[in-house]
Parts: structure tokens; C-alpha cells; sequence
């Protein structure tokens, strides 16, 4: 008999898999999302500080629905015009164990068409 695994476990195994060749410097900190069924969460850490450089989310721009692909891309846009306030312009990419489809990808391309390169 095959034991089930449900969606969230199965992500955070990939996320674990990911995490262990992907880290956040100094000079390349890591964008790391999180999404949620009604708002999309984004992060630029340091991780050898340990420290979130930057953050946004669909819950701090007020945005009516926060868990829509439009909603991803300002998110992607918002994170990028902060974080080249700071003068991060390169990071490394973390979508947290998700498939690169839909919300992920529009995050990604709101915060290159922003500026960011990754």
C-alpha cells in the first residue's frame, strides 16, 4: 500500500532539496516567495547574516485580490524598486519548492521587468 503525501509536504520536501544548493550572500541575496491561497509574500534575504534585506507582499500594497497573477506581478515590480533603493541589482531565485508556472512566474517577471537580474 502507497502512502499518501499531501501537496504542502511534498513542496516543502522539494524546498528543502533546493535549499541545501541555493543560499543567499552579500552580493547575491536570495528572493524567496511564499504564497498563500488569497496573498503572495516576497523576500530578499542574506542568509549568511541571516538577516531580510527587503520585503513585500499583496497584504502590505492593499491590493483587493491578492491572489491573482496581476497581484503576483506588482509584488515582483515592488520588491525590485525596493531592493535597487538598497542597491541589491542580482539575486538568486527561490520559489520555495513551487512549480515555476502562474504566480511564481509572474513575480519573477514583475521583478526583472523591475530590474532585478536572476
Amino acid at each position: 500500500m502507497i502512502k499518501q503525501v499531501s501537496k504542502n509536504v511534498a513542496r516543502i520536501r522539494r524546498h528543502k532539496r533546493v535549499r541545501n544548493k541555493i543560499s543567499g550572500t552579500s552580493d547575491t541575496p536570495r528572493l524567496c516567495l511564499y504564497r498563500s491561497n488569497k496573498h503572495v509574500h516576497a523576500q530578499i534575504i542574506d542568509d549568511t547574516k541571516g538577516t531580510t534585506l527587503v520585503s513585500s507582499s499583496s497584504i502590505t500594497l492593499k491590493l483587493e485580490n491578492g491572489s491573482n497573477i496581476e497581484a503576483a506581478k506588482q509584488v515582483g515590480l515592488d520588491i525590485a524598486k525596493k531592493a535597487l533603493e538598497k542597491n541589491i541589482t542580482k539575486v538568486v531565485f527561490d520559489r520555495s519548492g513551487y512549480i515555476y508556472h502562474g504566480r511564481v512566474k509572474a513575480l519573477a517577471e514583475g521583478a526583472r521587468e523591475a530590474g532585478l537580474k536572476f
